[in-house]
């Protein structure tokens, strides 16, 4: 079965036609595959999966063949079966969630409120090419060099239509971006982020700088980062599995260490992650991922909250820092109001 039958197979789906057996496959792939991705599917992802597949079938197809009675040896098309069930499953995902249409409605309690299908507004303005999204979306951009930038919600970045210079400069004017640089040591890479600039050559690397926050951190995964700022004599270098946190107010840097990529960058499989988080952090991350509006009735901002949410819908999440922070909430349309327990 090649990719066009299965195309074919997943269009009877969505037009009730397929047989139960084919149902079987195809829900079960799709029920697999959206406990850990959003519906935010881009066409890399997707030529990532069945590439992924493909190795797994080659592996499978090229492992010597043990000697064994002749009646277990007919396994080869076993194999050719899995793999278009699991290469159905992929593109089943994908082409179900992009036929539901953009207007469907979400309910802001229900997990998948996190994958709202509102794609990034871009526009050229200047010779720069401005990409911002919304409130619940993400957005993968591919510059002209073959680096990707992926844009959290509510966030904005700014770049050349073409690079020119000695420097690849892009400015990250507002919110959360993961940055992955092909190497190009001639040209070096400088991501312009309030009042520092962070230089790599060939890295990868996550910076947040929501103005509501009162700092901007920089988090490298692999590589090496330098960050400069004007207040600084000497520039911070960065290694792998380290953070720099730079205060708005005070002016002043701190590094630290970081154990697991997802606690920096767990936000792109739809995660929500938590590391003594103030209460500004934590409330810009649910509002921007969920579309909704936290208001604060108890007055109670100065602590931290520490915790990690995979599959919980947003009133089991609120349900949890409320208990922790001994706090009741209420919850109205798109406003979840914070109350102080009498």
């Amino acid at each position: 079965m090649d990719i066009e039958q299965i195309k074919k197979v997943l269009e009877r789906y969505t037009q009730n036609k397929c047989t139960a057996e084919e149902i079987k496959i195809i829900e079960q792939w799709f029920a697999s595959i959206n406990q850990h991705r959003s519906a935010m599917i881009e066409d890399d992802f997707l030529k990532e999966q069945l590439e992924e597949v493909r190795m797994r079938i080659h592996d499978q197809i090229n492992t010597p063949i043990v000697e064994m009675p002749v009646r277990q040896r007919n396994w080869r098309p076993w194999i050719y079966t899995g793999a278009a069930a699991m290469i159905t499953g992929v593109i089943a995902f994908t082409l179900l969630y992009r036929s539901m249409p953009a207007s469907h409605p979400v309910n802001p309690l229900h997990p998948a409120v996190q994958s709202a299908v509102v794609k990034a507004n871009k526009v050229i303005r200047n010779g720069y090419v401005e990409v911002s999204t919304t409130k619940g979306s993400t957005e993968k951009v591919v510059l002209a060099d073959g680096s990707t930038i992926i844009v959290n919600s509510s966030s904005r970045v700014r770049y050349p239509e073409k690079f020119s210079g000695k420097t690849r400069s892009i400015y990250l004017d507002e919110g959360e971006a993961f940055f992955k640089v092909a190497e190009d040591p001639a040209h070096p890479f400088v991501v312009h982020s309030g009042d520092i600039a962070t230089t790599a050559l060939g890295t990868s690397f996550n910076i947040r700088a929501y103005s509501r926050e009162k700092k901007i951190t920089v988090a490298l995964l692999t590589g090496k980062v330098k960050i400069d700022h004007a207040t600084s004599e000497e520039p911070v270098i960065l290694n792998p599995s380290e953070r720099l946190s730079y205060d708005k107010v005070s002016l002043s840097m701190a590094k630290t260490t970081f154990e697991k990529e997802d606690d920096i960058v767990g936000w792109k499989h739809g995660f929500l992650v938590f590391k003594d988080a103030s209460y500004d952090e934590l409330v810009n991350e649910i509002e921007n991922r969920y579309n909704v509006t936290v208001i604060n009735e108890c007055e109670e901002k100065e602590w931290n909250y520490t915790g990690f949410f995979k599959d919980e819908n947003l009133q089991e999440i609120i349900e949890t820092i409320c208990l922790t922070k001994n706090i009741n909430y209420t919850i109205k349309n798109d406003t979840i109001f914070l109350k102080c327990k009498n």
